[in-house]
């Protein structure tokens, strides 16, 4: 049972029932996102075997040496980071996981980042 009284627990529990209709595949992957206060993570989950194909995050070394940006553009930096690691795994189509955070600012970003940079979901 989730705690609903703390922003954490309502965001857990609508993460629960997001992931009651989503799961992925080797052949279809759920691309996770978690986001923190400072920095943002993204995961493709093959849920089936129960192992993480692929992951990026803004504190990767990529990124970490990539001049000071905004929370948004750098999460727009890890979509773009995520997908190309995809794409070089042989991974084109994916099922997003918004981790029931809102499909806003930072999550919007990051995967409107993913799209143009070549996944599809």
């Amino acid at each position: 049972m989730v705690d609903t009284r703390t922003k954490a627990g309502r965001r857990r529990r609508r993460h629960n029932r997001i992931r009651r209709h989503i799961e992925g595949t080797s052949e279809r992957p759920r691309l996770v996102v978690f986001r923190s206060l400072k920095n943002i993570y993204a995961q493709l989950i093959d849920d089936v075997g129960g192992r993480t194909l692929v992951a990026a995050g803004s504190d990767s070394g990529e990124l970490r040496d990539m001049e000071k940006l905004s929370k948004t553009d750098t999460a727009k930096a890890v979509g773009k980071l995520i997908a190309e690691r995809a794409l070089a795994a042989g991974i084109k189509k994916v099922s997003f996981d918004r981790a029931g955070y809102k499909f806003h600012g930072r999550v919007k970003a990051l995967a409107e980042a993913a799209r143009e940079a070549g996944l599809e979901f």
